[in-house]
């Protein structure tokens, strides 16, 4: 069955993608830590992010480090945090914010709710133009 984030990348549910090619797909988070919080995630599906080959995941650094930098252009912020973490949906996701203290990086301080595409979708267009 495929993940949450194929159906997003299928185009079979809602994203709000910032940035696409061949290899991966970012698209905001829908349970933002901050505004513009994007996740950075290969087609293909890959549970473990210790099992993505070094030249993808190489890769997928690459984006999240042009989103951030965006993200930087973009946001009033002192730095972009990036993880890889993967216990909520399992597929390979390097999540990228922009942040102003330690306190950012507190999931217990997302978003009550999912936030939609009208919301999303903004937020997007600004990094897309960033990029």
């Amino acid at each position: 069955m495929a993940t949450l984030f194929t159906k997003i990348i299928n185009g079979e549910i809602p994203g709000a993608i910032v940035y696409e090619d061949d290899s991966c797909v970012a698209f905001l988070d829908a349970l933002p830590l901050t505004e513009g919080h994007t996740l950075v995630v290969p087609r293909e599906e890959i549970d473990h992010w210790l099992d993505v080959p070094a030249e993808l995941l190489s890769h997928l650094m690459d984006v999240a480090q042009r989103i951030g930098t965006a993200q930087q252009q973009v946001f009033d912020c002192e730095r972009i945090g990036v993880l890889i973490q993967g216990y909520e949906v399992p597929h390979t996701h390097v999540h990228v914010w922009p942040t102003n203290s330690v306190a950012d990086f507190d999931a217990r301080q997302r978003a009550a709710e999912l936030q939609g595409p009208e919301t999303l979708e903004p937020v997007a267009q600004r990094i897309r133009e960033a990029l």
